[in-house]
């Protein structure tokens, strides 16, 4: 398996130098089964680059969508095999207490936010609903669940016979804790991240900024820690970062947030390109 982030900021930054090594692209990330199988993590402003990269000859793409803030899926009608009538895209992703993963999705993709409409994309495009239920796209198997953050939003653990990667770019697992990060039962996602190889987990705010945001739906670095190791997993990606941030800026509050939790497994911030090799 390959996890491979085009996008990895929480809205989007200002381009420049001060985005120039972690990235400015909102939320999506691509992972490349065993098989060829590729899938597009949420669809923000990197799935446009994720688009133009995709290997000559692939007919189908699949797009997990976590849940339907901008930010998570600003990028799709930008999306280069929704255009292509040889391509089949797959949208997966949850639908509201009232209204359907289409119907939600049209309010975006039709005037006067975007100039062409979901019904008229030339692909052959098919949308899924997410619950709790298990599914599989070629060698993946792929587990969803609800968790904590504002409006329908889910988490996917990815797993192949090698590998196993969890996503959870968006959630804020310190919220409704009895004892986080003591009690693994009542942590929001936890079912989805234990024991997997890779965790990219949201790590939005300090320790000083977070008070100001409980309740957005974001997780401070140092809970992000935390929740990976509750969870036991062996490499944590941080991701989702503050677009206020620049790359020296986030190093100090990464660097920071290791120092005083002092992890036993592996943290690499996420960065646009840097290619993660699992199994």
């Amino acid at each position: 398996m390959q996890v491979t982030p085009y996008g990895v900021r929480g809205s989007v930054a200002a381009p420049g130098p001060a985005t120039a090594r972690y990235g400015g692209n909102t939320s999506c990330v691509r992972v490349t089964g065993p098989d060829g199988a590729v899938l597009a993590l949420d669809a923000g402003t990197g799935i446009r680059l994720l688009g133009l990269d995709l290997p000559p000859g692939l007919r189908r793409v699949d797009v997990l969508l976590t849940h339907l803030h901008m930010d998570h899926i600003i990028g799709l009608g930008f999306f280069r095999p929704l255009f292509d009538p040889a391509m089949e895209v797959h949208i997966w992703g949850p639908a509201s207490a009232t209204l359907s993963l289409e119907a939600r999705l049209r309010r975006y993709l039709a005037p006067p936010l975007f100039p062409v409409r979901l019904r008229d994309v030339p692909s052959r495009l098919e949308l899924h609903h997410t619950g709790r239920e298990c599914f599989t796209i070629g060698a993946f198997t792929i587990r969803t669940a609800r968790v904590c953050h504002p409006g329908p939003t889910v988490g996917y653990r990815i797993e192949t016979k090698q590998a196993s990667l969890a996503y959870l770019p968006d959630h804020e697992p310190a919220l409704g804790a009895r004892r986080f990060p003591l009690d693994a039962e009542w942590t929001s996602g936890f079912e989805l991240a234990q024991d997997v190889d890779l965790l990219l987990h949201d790590a939005q705010y300090t320790r000083k900024e977070y008070p100001a945001y409980v309740g957005w739906g974001h997780s401070t670095i140092h809970d992000a820690l935390a929740f990976a190791g509750l969870a036991g997993v062996k490499h944590l990606v941080p991701f989702h970062h503050d677009p206020g941030r620049d790359d020296a800026a986030l190093d100090a509050a990464m660097n920071a947030a290791i120092d005083d939790m002092s992890p036993k497994f592996t943290v690499t911030p996420a960065a646009e390109g840097h290619t993660f090799e699992l199994g």
